[in-house]
């Protein structure tokens, strides 16, 4: 009987590159402000932050690595509803009259620092792309 290799899992301690990689390209195209970037990611010091931004590489706690996960969810869920790459990016930027937002953008509720807040516009973007 053959034996089958197991898939290799990835050590949290080796996606901190990509995910910082990813988490700053994703930050341009949102045109987010340096204080947006850190509150997103969680308020890290500013030397860690500016370390991680220059080296795009770093071991990053699990709740960093959330943050960076329901990001990119939501990023996904933005190109999916609007075809218009520009139209989607800029949707995080506009005010919102849905009840979760009470007429705010929805980069206002995810920058409380929460990361719940995080996941709660990711929930509502899977909601309206009928992923419940």
């Amino acid at each position: 009987m053959p034996v089958h290799a197991l898939p290799r899992t990835t050590p949290v301690e080796e996606l901190g590159g990509p995910a910082l990689r990813t988490f700053f390209k994703l930050a341009e195209r949102w045109q987010l402000r340096i204080a947006e970037q850190r509150k997103l990611l969680g308020d890290p010091p500013e030397s860690t932050f500016y370390k991680w931004k220059r080296q795009q590489d770093g071991v990053l706690a699990r709740d960093t690595l959330e943050r960076i996960s329901y990001l990119l969810g939501i990023y996904k869920a933005l190109q999916i509803l609007f075809p218009d790459p520009e139209q989607a990016d800029a949707w995080l930027h506009k005010p919102n009259q849905a009840a979760l937002f009470g007429g705010h953008s929805a980069l206002e509720r995810m920058l409380s620092g929460n990361v719940g807040d995080l996941y709660v516009v990711r929930q509502y973007l899977d909601a309206q792309r009928g992923w419940n």
